[in-house]
């Protein structure tokens, strides 16, 4: 019958992003991923996808909260669950250790002062090949070197290049801006769902933005990555793939050295 695993991930896009290697390396012979809603569209490697919340794993280990029995009976289905969620709540733990559950738990992200990469840091924890380097197979229309897509927001202001700086900028292709549900922007593009933003992003000559969950998108489906870096730390958190640039002191950055730093990466520099 083979074994049966689950691997439960919590957190943004870019978080789960530089989980794929190490959840990659725990596939099994049968897979089954929980992650948030948004990024089910992402997990391609597994046998079933579900999100997080629809799962009704939040009530667990709330006191005087009785677990869901089918909840319970479908956690029982598995020889193995590996879980990043829960790994910081004792009394999540404690609830599904009195049910019997096969949980193994796993601190969800490296330390502040860390020196590892969050994708390292990650695959240790699973025993699998380093460096681990996130990578997504998308389908499209192949029309790269038409022009550069951007994206620039982040999950923080303080995160973000000023968006006037973006819009000076000029490359030698025509720039489209993309933009999700909530970021104001009157002229980005908006997709349904992170494949299909995926596949766009797959299909540009390069990529430019900030320190964000897009980023990581951008490099994971193999375009050429210019990620600008403010507060936190491109050691740990900058983007993989086969192509990528890092400028770091976002608040001292040029639009002329962003400029330049694209022509380096079309040049393959």
């Amino acid at each position: 019958m083979g074994v049966r695993r689950l691997l439960i991930r919590p957190g943004a896009i870019g978080d789960c992003i530089v989980a794929l290697p190490a959840m990659e390396h725990l596939r099994a012979d049968y897979t089954e991923v929980w992650v948030p809603s948004v990024v089910t569209p992402l997990i391609g490697f597994a046998d079933a996808v579900d999100a997080i919340a629809r799962t009704g794993l939040d009530q667990v280990g709330i006191p005087c909260v009785r677990p869901d029995a089918r909840l319970v009976a479908r956690l029982r289905g598995f020889d193995d669950i590996v879980s990043w969620y829960g790994a910081n709540r004792e009394s999540f733990q404690a609830a599904v250790y009195g049910l019997g559950l096969p949980f193994r738990f796993f601190p969800a992200l490296p330390a502040a002062d860390g020196e590892v990469h969050a994708a390292d840091f990650l695959m240790s924890q699973v025993g699998g090949p380093l460096p681990a380097v996130p990578k997504l197979q998308v389908t499209f229309d192949d029309n790269r070197g038409v022009f550069a897509a951007v994206h620039p927001f982040s999950g923080g202001a303080r995160k973000n290049w000023p968006l006037e700086r973006f819009r000076a900028l000029k490359v030698d292709m025509p720039m489209e801006f993309t933009a999700g549900p909530e970021e104001k922007l009157p002229e980005a593009r908006r997709f349904e769902d992170l494949s299909e933003l995926a596949a766009w992003l797959a299909s540009a000559a390069v990529y430019i933005g900030n320190d964000s969950g897009i980023s990581h998108l951008a490099a994971a489906v193999g375009t050429p990555t210019l990620a600008l870096f403010g507060p936190t730390r491109p050691e740990v958190w900058a983007p993989r793939g086969p192509v990528v640039k890092v400028l770091r002191n976002m608040e001292a950055i040029e639009v002329d050295v962003v400029e330049q730093a694209v022509r380096d990466l079309l040049a393959g520099r």
